[in-house]
């Protein structure tokens, strides 16, 4: 049996400014919440760093399609409406 390739994704979360950190700081509790609760999601943490306006993002997802399925919820959920103009740097493994 063909055992899946987890996805892995890792990198950070860059807010230009204080009013986009207050974003993340106001919306990322509940976010975390409903990806945890997500089929498929093996860990996800989002968290701050020395500078207030980044934080670490590690998330690892059982699959492709479970990684696929949260982008997808995640692209229309007030996170992501609220941080969409947030830079992201991450680096994904497990999609090849």
């Amino acid at each position: 049996m063909i055992r899946p390739v987890t996805v892995h994704l890792s990198g950070l979360l860059v807010c230009a400014d204080d009013a986009q950190a207050h974003l993340v700081r106001e919306h990322l509790a509940r976010h975390v919440e409903l990806t945890r609760a997500e089929p498929g999601c093996l860990s996800f943490a989002v968290e701050p760093t020395a500078d207030p306006l980044v934080w670490t993002v590690e998330e690892r997802f059982a699959d492709a399609d479970a990684f696929a399925a949260h982008q997808t919820r995640v692209a229309t959920s007030a996170w992501g409406v609220a941080t969409a103009g947030i830079e992201r740097r991450y680096a994904i493994s497990g999609l090849e």
